[in-house]
C-alpha cells in the first residue's frame, strides 16, 4: 500500500463509582510481605512460640498486650507470656480442636470455643473451668468478647446460628440466625450493632432491638471468612476466599477494595489504621502500610529531574524568513504489531494480536477497534475462520466478559453471530468450546429478556407521559373560551 493509516483507539469512558475522600484514603496502601506456630511482628519477629504439638489456632492479646492466648488442633489452650516462650498456664478439658479464644474484658477469665461443640469459660489464676455452655449444634468459629460488659460475650458456629451468652444467667440471651455456616462475629465499639459473616454474605444485627437484621451485603463471590474495623470512622472491612478485602463505609457502600494474591483466612487493622495484616492459604502474611504526604514528598524528591520543558520546545516556534530554503523532513511512522499486519492483509495474525493476553484484559478497547476495521474491510468471517480449539475460546471467553458492555455490544453481537454460523456444525467436538457456547446462548436469552422487559417499562411511562399532555391544555382551555365570549359581545 502506498499510504496506511494505523487504526485509531478512540478512548471510551467506562461508567464508575465517584472518587471521594474515602477512596483517595484507602489507596494510600503500599503492601510487603512476611512469612510465617505463633509469630509476633514489630514490625520484624519478635518471638515465635513452638510449645504446640500440632497446629495453632485463634491467638488473642489480652487488653494491656502482656498475655497471649491460643488455642490447637490438640484440644489443648495455652496461656503466654509474650517476654518469654514458655506456656505459664495450659487449660484441658475440650476434646476436639480450640480454634477461639478470647479474654474477656477484665482480663482474669479466657474464654474458648472448640470443635465439640462447647463453649468454655476458664479462670487465668488457678487454670480451672468456671463453666461450660453447649447450646450450638455444630463447630464453634467464631467469638467476640464484650469490652464494656466482662460477663457478656457472642459466638459463631457452623450450625448457622449467633448467640449472645450471659455467664450470670450461664445461658444465651439471644439468638440470630445468619443461615450460613458463621465465620466471624464483630461487636461494634458502642455494641449495640453486631456482625456476623457467613457464606457470601455479610450481616448487620441490632441488639438493642432483640437481634433485629438491619442490613445484609452480598458484594464478596465467596465465602467471607474475616472481619474487622477500622480506627478512623469505624469503617468496616471485611475479607474473603475470592481474594478481596472491602472496605464499607458508614452507609454500607464498598468504598475501596484490595487485591490479594491467594484466599484470604484471617486480617487485622492497626490503631489509627497505620496498618492492614492480611493472613493467606498459601502461607503468607500480607502488611499494607498507609503512606503519609510526607512520605510521598520524600519519593517525589528523590525522583531523578528529567530534562527541562525547554529542550523539548527548542526550535518549534522558529519563524523561517522569506528567501529561506526549508528542507522538510519526513516523519517516521512507528506502527503497531497488529497494524503491520493489517497492512500486509494478514486479518487471522491481526486478530490473534488483538487477542492476546495483556490486550484483551488491560485494553479491550483495542481489540474491538481492531474488529470493527476487519469488519469494514469485510475480512472479519475469514479473521475467524479456520481456528482451532484454544483461540476460539480466547474469543468466546471476551465475547462473554464485554458483550454486555455499552461500549462495545454491537461488533461484539457481530463477532457472536458469525461464531455461532461458522462452527455450528462442529462445536460438539470440543467439549470446552461447546460449554462457552452454550453460556453464551444463556447469557445472550437473559440478556435479551431484560431487554423486552426495558421495553415494555418504556412503553408505560410513554402512555403515562402522553396522558398527562391533554389535561396541561384542558387547564389551558377556559381563558381561550371567555376570550371568545367577550369577543362575541
Amino acid at each position: 500500500m502506498a499510504s496506511f493509516k494505523p487504526t485509531k483507539v478512540q478512548f471510551l469512558p467506562k461508567l464508575g463509582e465517584k472518587v471521594t475522600e474515602e477512596t483517595l484514603y484507602w489507596k494510600n496502601y503500599k503492601t510487603c510481605t512476611c512469612f510465617c506456630e505463633i509469630h509476633l511482628y514489630f514490625p520484624l519477629e519478635l518471638n515465635p512460640f513452638t510449645r504446640f504439638r500440632d497446629t495453632a489456632y485463634g491467638g488473642r492479646f489480652r487488653g494491656d498486650g502482656k498475655l497471649l492466648v491460643a488455642g490447637s488442633e490438640e484440644g489443648l489452650i495455652r496461656l503466654f507470656d509474650i517476654s518469654g516462650r514458655v506456656a505459664l498456664r495450659q487449660f484441658k478439658g475440650h476434646s476436639k480442636a480450640v480454634h477461639m479464644t478470647s479474654f474477656l474484658s477484665d482480663g482474669f477469665r479466657v474464654v474458648s470455643g472448640s470443635d465439640d461443640l462447647s463453649c468454655r469459660v476458664w479462670d487465668v489464676p488457678s487454670a480451672v473451668e468456671l463453666s461450660s455452655l453447649t447450646e450450638h449444634t455444630d463447630y464453634i468459629r467464631a467469638l467476640a468478647p464484650s469490652k464494656l460488659n466482662p460477663d457478656l460475650f457472642v459466638t459463631g458456629s457452623y450450625d448457622h446460628t449467633v448467640k449472645v451468652f450471659d455467664m450470670r444467667s450461664g445461658s444465651s440471651v439471644m439468638t440470630m440466625q445468619h443461615g450460613h455456616p458463621v465465620e466471624c462475629v464483630l461487636l461494634y465499639p458502642s455494641e449495640a450493632l453486631l456482625v456476623s459473616t457467613g457464606g457470601r454474605y455479610v450481616k448487620v444485627w441490632d441488639l438493642l432491638k432483640g437481634g433485629q437484621e438491619l442490613v445484609s451485603l452480598k458484594n464478596h463471590h465467596k465465602t467471607v471468612t474475616c472481619a474487622c474495623l477500622s480506627s478512623v470512622g469505624n469503617k468496616l472491612l471485611t475479607g474473603s476466599l475470592d481474594r478481596h478485602v472491602k472496605v464499607y463505609n458508614s452507609s454500607y457502600k464498598v468504598v475501596h477494595n484490595f487485591d490479594c494474591d491467594a484466599s484470604i483466612l484471617s486480617m487485622a487493622i492497626a490503631p489509627d489504621d497505620e496498618a492492614l495484616a492480611v493472613g493467606m492459604t498459601n502461607g503468607v502474611l500480607s502488611v499494607r502500610h498507609r503512606r503519609h504526604q510526607k512520605d510521598k514528598e520524600m519519593l517525589t524528591s528523590r525522583r531523578r529531574r528529567g530534562p527541562s520543558y525547554q529542550v523539548f520546545v527548542k526550535g518549534k516556534n522558529f519563524v523561517p524568513r522569506q528567501d529561506d530554503f526549508l528542507v522538510s523532513k519526513p516523519v517516521k511512522q512507528y506502527l503497531r504489531k497488529y497494524d503491520k499486519q493489517l497492512k500486509s492483509f494478514e486479518v487471522s495474525k491481526a486478530l490473534d494480536t488483538a487477542l492476546q493476553t495483556w490486550t484483551r484484559t488491560s485494553k479491550p478497547d483495542v481489540t474491538v477497534v481492531v474488529i470493527i476495521e476487519l469488519n469494514r474491510r469485510g475480512t472479519l468471517k475469514n479473521a475467524l475462520a479456520g481456528r482451532n480449539e484454544e483461540s476460539l475460546t480466547k474469543i468466546l471467553n471476551f465475547l462473554l466478559k464485554h458483550i454486555f458492555d455499552p461500549r462495545f455490544s454491537r461488533p461484539l453481537l457481530m463477532v457472536g453471530d458469525i461464531v455461532l454460523d461458522l462452527y455450528q456444525q462442529v462445536f460438539h467436538q470440543s467439549p470446552v468450546v461447546e460449554r462457552l457456547l452454550q453460556r453464551l446462548m444463556e447469557v445472550l436469552g437473559r440478556e435479551a429478556e431484560l431487554q423486552q422487559e426495558l421495553l415494555q417499562v418504556l412503553g408505560i411511562l410513554d402512555t403515562l407521559f402522553t396522558s398527562l399532555t391533554p389535561r396541561k391544555e384542558a387547564l389551558a382551555a377556559p381563558p381561550v373560551a371567555q376570550e371568545s365570549q367577550l369577543q362575541a359581545a
